[in-house]
């Protein structure tokens, strides 16, 4: 039996709504194919949640939220 390493990673941001979520999931897929991106906006953080078998590049997150007049910042 194998276990693959799976990454994971918690963003607080200031998503206010499903279509604005699902328009940041969907270029995030796009520049990222293999991750599995969701978000909990019932939570008081309006979590960003990333799974990733392969890495996550954080500050490539961080940068499209800045180009995007975005608020996504790491929790750790």
């Amino acid at each position: 039996m194998t276990f693959t390493q799976v990454t994971v990673e918690i963003f607080k941001t200031n998503v206010g709504n499903q279509q604005l979520a699902n328009k940041i999931i969907t270029d995030l897929n796009q520049l990222y194919p293999e991750y599995h991106i969701n978000f909990d906006l019932e939570d008081c953080d309006k979590i960003l949640r990333i799974e990733s078998h392969s890495g996550i590049d954080v500050l490539g997150i961080i940068n499209y939220s800045n180009l995007n007049n975005l608020k996504i910042s790491r929790i750790n």
